[in-house]
């Protein structure tokens, strides 16, 4: 009796297998079924209409006994689906390290690639799964592998996401720390960039230079800069808390090979433009860290207040880099707060850049080539030209390309600016001159200038008053002519 009670058993599960294949059962999950169905040896290799498998969904299920059963019954591990998915694939996805050990005991390939050429190792250290790939290191994946478009590295991949144990792992795999992709991001600054603290501790501790920078093998697009290191990575990126790390660990406070110091990288992560064609929004602060401490910590750690850059954007109306310190491009984002915090650290505000300009001009609009849209509202300019002024900024000055504090109101479109500088002295013939384009503060606020040509009416009413207070007879509007820059 018992004899045909296992018989009729057996048939039970051959009519049920037939009607819904071994695949189908793994899909749904029954797992029950399917094991009922391996017990009546079932075919385990068909696979469904896209080439997916028992095994795909075994260990897509993450099911360790199921993924057994199929592989004892002659599953073969390596099969792909239409899409050249392997079982080991999804058991990386899944961040399964014992499905995968399962799989790779069972002749699974650690370098089979999926068709985009993700490894499994890259898949796991991108699931930050430490076991998992230690599992697939010690059965030979390739630690160095590439995605063969961007050539992305799984440590890269790892120190990408902050998984820091999966740095950890692929390091102590001989995972090269130092590979770089054609950006000239290496895993330090994919790891910097994130604010990963964990991960940027382990790769410093393999010996990974804290000073390294980037060196892009292309340029263009959205690259970044040539020179730019960890710190300055983890500065643009609010990761404050890491760069005091940095700091702590030698990272070069001073560092210029980028073409700016941090110092002068503070400006713009402090106050970014508002316009969405200019730079970046000011980052997310992360941790407790404020951007005060850092300065104050920069400087304690050698980076000089007065450095002057070497080169950088110029023309177009904008304030030429060349010669700037940080102290002018706070001025010209209005940031009073961090044009107090480097005076009192020591900065010279006489400085001006190699075009002659003084900070006074930049706080007063000089350099504005989207008036409304770059950081500095007029009642922050107008505080900033206050405490200039107070502190013996020479109201008169004269850029070597002509330009004066007025001509920078009229470029920014700031009225109430206009009014003041007239009232706090400014002299007639100083400010009511041609600069090298041939511009008045008049002409600038019709609408001739760089970029938007469109008048201001409130600030040509503010300059006309004072030209009015001086005995001039505004004259009639010039037609504008459309322009690109000085040249420079």
């Amino acid at each position: 009796m018992r004899a045909r009670a296992l018989v009729a058993a057996a048939l039970a599960v051959t009519q049920a297998v037939s009607a819904a294949a071994v695949a189908d059962l793994a899909e749904r999950a029954d797992f029950s079924a399917l094991g009922a169905a391996l017990a009546a040896r079932a075919e385990v290799k068909t696979a469904q209409a896209d080439g997916t498998t028992a095994l795909h969904w075994a260990a897509q299920h993450d099911h360790e006994p199921s993924v057994a059963a199929l592989l004892a019954a002659g599953a073969p591990p390596d099969q792909v689906n239409r899409y050249g998915v392997t079982p080991l694939s999804l058991a990386c996805i899944n961040g399964s390290a014992s499905v995968a050990d399962r799989l790779l005991a069972a002749g699974a390939d650690p370098n089979r690639a999926t068709p985009g050429g993700e490894t499994p190792l890259m898949t796991a250290a991108r699931a930050g799964r430490a076991p998992l790939a230690r599992a697939l290191v010690a059965r030979g994946a390739d630690v160095n592998a590439r995605l063969p478009l961007l050539g992305q590295t799984p440590l890269m991949w790892a120190a990408a996401e902050g998984h820091a144990a999966v740095v950890e792992v692929l390091l102590a795999g001989g995972a090269d720390a130092c590979a770089a992709v054609d950006s000239g991001f290496t895993a330090l600054l994919f790891a910097a960039r994130g604010g990963h603290r964990a991960a940027v501790a382990a790769l410093l501790r393999a010996g990974v230079d804290v000073n390294d920078v980037t060196r892009p093998a292309r340029s263009g697009g959205k690259l970044p800069r040539r020179g730019t290191s960890a710190l300055l990575l983890a500065i643009e990126n609010g990761h404050f808390e890491l760069a005091l790390d940095l700091l702590e660990r030698g990272a070069d406070a001073g560092d210029m090979r980028s073409g700016y110091t941090p110092l002068h990288v503070m400006v713009w992560v402090r106050k970014a433009d508002r316009g969405e064609d200019e730079g970046f929004p000011e980052p997310r602060v992360t941790g407790p860290v404020n951007s005060v401490q850092l300065i104050r910590r920069l400087v304690a750690a050698g980076a000089r207040v007065n450095d002057r850059l070497g080169g950088g954007p110029s023309g177009g109306g904008r304030i030429a880099r060349k010669g700037a310190t940080p102290f002018l491009l706070a001025a010209d984002t209005a940031d009073l707060e961090y044009m107090k915090l480097l005076l009192e650290l020591g900065a010279d505000p006489r400085i001006t850049n190699a075009d002659g300009a003084t900070a006074l001009m930049a706080a007063a609009g000089l350099g504005t080539r989207a008036a409304g849209e770059e950081a500095g509202s007029e009642d922050e300019s107008l505080a900033a030209v206050e405490f200039l002024l107070g502190i013996g900024a020479d109201i008169n000055a004269v850029t070597e390309n002509g330009d004066t504090a007025m001509h920078g109101a009229a470029f920014a479109n700031f009225p109430r600016m206009v009014h003041l500088l007239a009232k706090r002295g400014m002299r007639f013939d100083v400010w009511y001159t041609r600069n090298k384009r041939g511009w008045t503060p008049l002409l600038i606020a019709e609408g001739h200038r760089f970029g938007n040509f469109k008048p201001s009416f409130e600030t040509m009413d503010a300059i006309k008053r004072e030209l009015t207070a001086q005995g001039v007879t505004p004259p009639p509007p010039t037609p504008v002519t459309p322009v690109i820059g000085y040249g420079n």
